[in-house]
């Protein structure tokens, strides 16, 4: 499985910046060589226009648009759970999260692992594209590491850059990349970060 952050949005998140073009462009011509037999994408403009642009750059791959890889918070966590030094933040982070929220996204989210995740059946393998949004892809990657739930608030994203997990039969998954930018120049790296933190 290939996940990906959609590229940078517009302040108002109706599409993509420039910016944000270049960089979905720059993935679907890094992700040419992968086999892909499908490309799912969040129904959400900056969701929806990353996967087109990659589309654009591949040869015959079919495009899925799905709500499980919208935006939602997947897992809400109660204090217990989380490590004292940072209940807090995360309680902060997450309060504003309505009621519909905190139970429509944990219902996407186990759907999101039953649908995205696991070996698939016969003998060849499978290479799936899925274009969605930082919670969802740290939802994924936690699973795939066997983390506790709480963990996705923890796991940051850039836009447009690849993760990379391996299912495969009687095995654990593998993480194989996470939050793989090379595909990018140094002036697209980053951004889905706040300032204060790109390197």
């Amino acid at each position: 499985m290939y996940l990906v952050r959609h590229a940078e949005a517009t302040p108002d998140e109706s599409g993509l910046t420039e910016a944000g073009r270049r960089q979905a462009t720059l993935l679907g011509q890094r992700l040419r060589g992968v086999p892909l037999a499908a490309l799912h994408h969040g129904p959400l403009p900056r969701a929806e226009q990353t996967a087109q642009l990659v589309s654009d750059q591949l040869k015959s791959v079919t495009l899925h648009r799905s709500d499980i890889a919208s935006d939602y918070v997947p897992h809400m966590p109660e204090r217990a759970e989380l490590p004292a030094e940072s209940a807090d933040f995360f309680l902060r982070f997450l309060a504003d999260t309505s009621v519909e929220e905190r139970e429509r996204g944990p219902v996407l989210a186990q759907r999101a692992l039953e649908l995205f995740t696991g070996p698939v059946p016969g003998p060849e393998d499978r290479h799936e594209l899925v274009v969605t949004h930082n919670f969802l892809v740290a939802w994924l990657l936690r699973d795939a590491m066997r983390a506790p739930k709480w963990s996705w608030l923890g796991l940051d994203h850039c836009n447009a850059a690849l993760t990379v997990i391996r299912y495969a039969p009687s095995r654990p998954a593998s993480v194989l990349v996470t939050n793989d930018m090379r595909h990018l120049p140094s002036e697209l790296r980053w951004t889905g970060f706040p300032r204060e933190l790109h390197v």
